[in-house]
């Protein structure tokens, strides 16, 4: 997902006298908390107020108020929900404030909506409404959003998959806002420091307890490390949000994805823990390794706890998982112990880069077929570019993966490659692997598209939400 990073603000001329806006614009509430100064009207004019902006466009606006550029303006009307901090060409906020909802307005006065402020992200402004909402309303809006988010998922939870993503950010109009579930444990994150309150966690906390009607459930708060730094948010405690059994909170347990267990602890892993947005995509890699024949050697790149790996063991006979990590790899040697009465291949884990291991690997011993001895591989590498700077190296980082792996997959083999770069366009993966081909002088047929679990919906007027990309 997109990471935040702080970014100055550019400057702008002071808006000429003729184009000030007229005396008929709306009201703005004071959206700063309760706690903060009285609210004021249309009428009053900021006092003292602290600008983020060289030279502010004057407008009377109660205090706090962002005006945002013409192309950002723009950005919002047609769906988008975000405004980066270059974007933002006036801000005013009262003395020693720091709101967290900001009203949003054009350079004309005209109201865009209302938006989570993070002052230190590079993402400073996440709407939350398109109409003037203060704090009270927000904090009414939220239970009812989470439960809308819960409800669309529950029909997705079986026996056999007992865990998934409870609310998506943006996607369930709750931007900043995560919630994965495993099994009995649900874990929030707050990754906006808009949302960095006790009574947002509380809020959270309750409409969850409510909506699961778990008898065994324990809520966690885990904020994503590197966010939390940029976001500049506060530490989360080391005890449960809520646990059923408060003397002993639960940490770990297994959970099933697609009749498959693993195992989950709330204090390690990556993002919430484990990587919910494959789970189609495993389901999908198994059927097609029976449908092209390709079930007899199979490697897993980036095999991070045996997502990929496990499903292929239920119908390859010898499956390979490569990853960085030994932690990683020795929890996916748990899972292996916990499946092997569903799994008839022989699986086996190799600590190694992979970038080193299959450039070693797809080096030709002879220059024959004989030497492309895979029947299947798949690469699922991290997320390359998590800025638009960096979309050129990682495309570079893409090609690489192919390239080696499509020198060692047999005539009629089957890739599978994947990125979670919301950067990274389809286009873009799809003409890397194309290219990669070429320079492997092998001949590749698309055989499918497919995008993260449907627990994961996509905002289609926020690409970024699309961020995992499987062909």
């Amino acid at each position: 997902k997109p990471a935040a990073k702080s970014a100055g603000n550019r400057t702008r001329s002071p808006q000429p006298a003729a184009s000030r806006p007229s005396a008929s614009k709306p009201a703005f509430p004071d959206f700063s908390r309760p706690s903060s100064r009285p609210a004021t009207t249309s009428s009053a004019k900021p006092q003292a107020a602290r600008t983020l902006a060289a030279a502010p466009v004057r407008l009377d606006l109660p205090v706090p108020y962002a005006v945002v550029s013409r192309r950002a303006g723009d950005n919002l009307r047609r769906g988008h929900l975000w405004v980066y901090s270059t974007e933002i060409e006036h801000l005013e906020l009262a003395p020693n404030s720091s709101p967290d909802l900001v009203p949003v307005v054009d350079s004309r006065g005209i109201l865009l909506g209302t938006a989570l402020f993070s002052p230190a992200s590079q993402i400073a402004l996440r709407l939350i409404s398109r109409d003037l909402v203060n704090h009270a309303q927000w904090l009414a809006l939220l239970p009812d959003r989470l439960r809308a988010a819960i409800a669309y998922r529950k029909p997705l939870l079986t026996a056999d998959t007992d865990s998934c993503r409870l609310v998506f950010s943006e996607a369930d109009n709750l931007p900043g806002i995560i919630v994965d579930k495993y099994a009995d444990i649900v874990v929030l994150q707050l990754l906006n420091k808009g949302l960095d309150s006790d009574e947002i966690r509380k809020i959270c906390t309750d409409t969850l307890r409510d909506a699961l009607a778990t008898p065994n459930l324990t809520i966690w708060e885990r904020p994503d490390p590197r966010i939390r730094e940029l976001e500049g948010l506060s530490a989360p405690s080391n005890a449960p949000l809520y646990s059923a059994t408060p003397d002993a909170p639960v940490a770990s347990t297994i959970f099933r994805l697609n009749g498959l267990k693993f195992h989950f602890d709330v204090n390690s892993g990556q993002k919430t823990g484990a990587f919910l947005d494959q789970r189609e995509n495993y389901a999908a890699a198994a059927r097609w390794a029976s449908a092209k024949g390709a079930t007899g050697k199979a490697l897993d790149v980036c095999t991070y706890q045996g997502g990929f790996a496990l499903h292929l063991a239920q119908v390859c006979r010898e499956v390979t998982g490569i990853d960085a990590s030994r932690a990683s790899l020795e929890v996916a040697e748990r899972n292996l112990a916990e499946n092997r009465g569903k799994l008839s291949a022989e699986v086996d884990w190799v600590e190694a880069d992979a970038f080193e291991i299959l450039r070693a690997w797809a080096e030709p011993k002879s220059g024959s077929e004989a030497d492309r001895v895979w029947d299947l591989i798949v690469l699922d590498p991290p997320a390359f570019a998590k800025t638009k700077r960096a979309v050129e190296g990682a495309l570079r980082g893409y090609k690489e993966l192919n390239l080696r792996a499509l020198r060692m997959i047999r005539a009629d083999g089957l890739l599978i490659t994947c990125s979670c770069s919301p950067h990274v366009t389809w286009s873009d993966l799809e003409a890397v692997v194309a290219d990669a081909a070429v320079d492997a002088h092998r001949r590749v047929t698309l055989l499918e598209r497919r995008g993260a679990a449907q627990d994961h919906p996509v905002l289609l007027n926020l690409p970024e939400s699309e961020y995992l990309k499987c062909l």
